[in-house]
């Protein structure tokens, strides 16, 4: 699962060096063949929520016929500091046996008071014992895409 964390955090990373600039992430799909080969595809669709439902159809069929992956998502989490921002990301390493865990990444839009922020993950699931390496694992991929960990760690904001 480690392996899938690296790869969930990577594409969170560039989620995050897509929103930086004020838009709204296009729903995208990294994912990770047998050979090491990754690759991505975005589903733009005028209505994102529908372009999240393709994309969370295509990780269900995994079309591309990986070994792990990852769907990130723009959408809304409800903190103990209301109704936030977040990109969500759905990882599975798609075994056998087939494993998953969902991450959010709260975020302050640009054009917000304070100007735009990244926040702590939050896990969306409790993976149990294998929390802290998720974490860990996930933020090793987050630092392996060097130009998106340049604005994450310049917008890092730990208050949430």
């Amino acid at each position: 699962m480690q392996e899938t964390a690296r790869l969930a955090g990577f594409f969170a990373a560039h989620g995050i060096w897509s929103v930086a600039d004020g838009g709204t992430l296009t729903p995208l799909l990294g994912y990770e063949r047998a050979d090491g080969e990754r690759g991505m595809v975005r589903f733009a669709n005028e209505d994102v929520g529908a372009g999240a439902q393709i994309g969370r159809q295509a990780l269900r069929d995994n079309r591309n016929g990986a070994v792990r992956a990852v769907l990130v998502v723009d959408a809304y989490l409800h903190l103990h500091a209301g109704k936030v921002d977040a990109l969500v990301a759905e990882a599975v390493d798609y075994g056998p046996p087939s494993r998953t865990f969902t991450i959010g990444v709260p975020y302050r839009p640009q054009g917000s008071p304070g100007g735009f922020a990244v926040h702590r993950p939050k896990l969306l699931q409790d993976p149990g014992a294998e929390a802290t390496a998720l974490i860990e694992a996930f933020f090793a991929g987050v630092d392996a895409h060097e130009p998106a960990a340049q604005v994450w760690n310049a917008s890092l904001d730990e208050s949430i």
